[in-house]
């Protein structure tokens, strides 16, 4: 069929040409539509048997242009293609951590998953100072299961390169090597930030030590393809509830470098706490979530750390490309093993850093910042968070290859903070 709009009229035909949906409602099923999607490229339709409300779908659909920008921004939709491969994937390495994928259109650039209707995005909650007991233990299970196994420490070398090759994703790739890599530090007409820190924008724009990591670091993102990466991984594309966490929007998905998940998590998680020097007034209150939030970044480096080391000794093949299990087949070839490990970590934790410290600062003086942020009302009061925010940046990048710990990237946070008044 003819790509066409999808909307809250339409969309049930829709449903029931479908043969993996057509037996989805029952006839008779009281089945309502509403459009909700918030985010920057796509619309989201919750499509919702209100007699049986756990038998309800998702149906997501790529516009041809970018929803931010509107039609003068025309955008490839083969983005829902990579969405619903990533999905694929996700689903087999990091079972019940996705959300599960019905059925796939590539004309209509529409997907078809499971409604996460008990769930809500981490971003608002999180501003609501709401705590989340299992969310390190799920996300760095996502993190550690979906980068382990996508890479040359596990799959064989045609595996990889087979795999590699069904996610160019070239236009959304094209989209974060300039919006998060190269527009937020020149002259570029999409930026916005703050005239109250102007001083440390321009500061950014012309310093030439930490614009040169930043380059480094852009060609890391272009160039070291170490695993599928979901490469758009912060709270609002995360949906949980107490007890169930699920990674949602993986259409960017690329073979990038592990650390840039790693550190989109982390620092999204750092602007929620920034953001509560505005949001939460009274200092008892907000120093206990504030020391949640640190200790939740640091346990999910931890279990990372200790997951992707043992999926690593236990699912090591014979076959894999880095490095057959018969390398280390010599008379202290187990320690060098582990010593080996350990420095693919340290790497990880470096870049980790790196891209983390990057999205920091663009998310402050580029196009699109985050809703923790921008929701402070008060330009002083964001300030504040935004100023921090743009020095924690420039240290996790110009110091990342003196880290050694998670503990080093807190206390940059803990240094940068320790004079805010509000």
């Amino acid at each position: 069929m003819p790509f066409y709009p999808l909307n809250e009229t339409n969309i049930l035909d829709y449903i029931r040409q479908r043969p993996a949906l057509a037996d989805f409602f029952p006839a008779d099923a009281p089945v309502t539509v509403r459009e909700v999607g918030d985010g920057n490229l796509n619309f989201v339709f919750v499509v919702e048997n209100q007699a049986d409300p756990a038998n309800s779908m998702v149906i997501k659909q790529a516009l041809p242009y970018l929803r931010v920008l509107g039609e003068s921004w025309p955008l490839t939709q083969a983005r829902a293609r990579y969405e619903a491969q990533a999905l694929e994937e996700h689903n087999r390495y990091a079972p019940g951590l996705a959300p599960e994928l019905y059925d796939f259109n590539e004309e209509m650039a529409a997907i078809a998953m499971e409604y996460l209707g008990t769930h809500q995005i981490m971003r608002k909650p999180m501003v609501a100072r709401e705590k989340f007991p299992h969310f390190a233990d799920h996300i760095s299970s996502f993190l550690a299961r979906t980068l382990y196994f996508t890479s040359d420490h596990y799959l064989s070398g045609p595996e990889k390169k087979l795999l590699q090759a069904k996610f160019v994703n070239e236009e959304l790739r094209k989209l974060q090597e300039d919006f998060v890599y190269t527009n937020p530090y020149k002259e570029s007409e999409e930026n916005n930030w703050n005239p109250l820190v102007d001083d440390e924008v321009q500061a950014v724009r012309s310093d030439p030590v930490l614009k040169m990591a930043i380059a480094e670091l852009k060609d890391a993102y272009m160039n070291h393809a170490e695993a599928l990466i979901h490469a758009d991984l912060h709270t609002g594309s995360i949906m949980l509830n107490q007890e169930d966490t699920r990674v949602i929007d993986p259409e960017f998905a690329f073979f990038g470098p592990m650390g840039y998940d790693v550190g989109a998590v982390l620092q999204n998680l750092i602007l929620n706490y920034l953001s509560h020097f505005a949001h939460t007034p009274d200092p008892e209150v907000r120093a206990d979530y504030q020391a949640w939030i640190l200790e939740t970044v640091r346990a999910i480096w931890n279990q990372f750390a200790a997951k992707f080391d043992q999926l690593w000794v236990e699912n090591a093949r014979p076959d894999s490309e880095l490095m057959p299990l018969d390398y280390w087949d010599f008379p202290g070839g187990e320690e060098a093993f582990a010593a080996y490990r350990q420095r693919i970590l340290q790497h990880i934790l470096e870049e980790t850093a790196g891209h983390g410290g990057v999205k920091f600062l663009r998310r402050m003086m580029g196009v699109v910042s985050v809703w923790d942020i921008s929701s402070i009302e008060d330009p002083a009061k964001r300030a504040v968070a935004e100023r921090a925010a743009i020095r924690i940046g420039k240290r996790w990048i110009l110091e990342r290859r003196r880290f050694t710990g998670i503990d080093d990237l807190i206390q940059v946070v803990l240094d940068e903070t320790a004079a805010v008044t509000v």
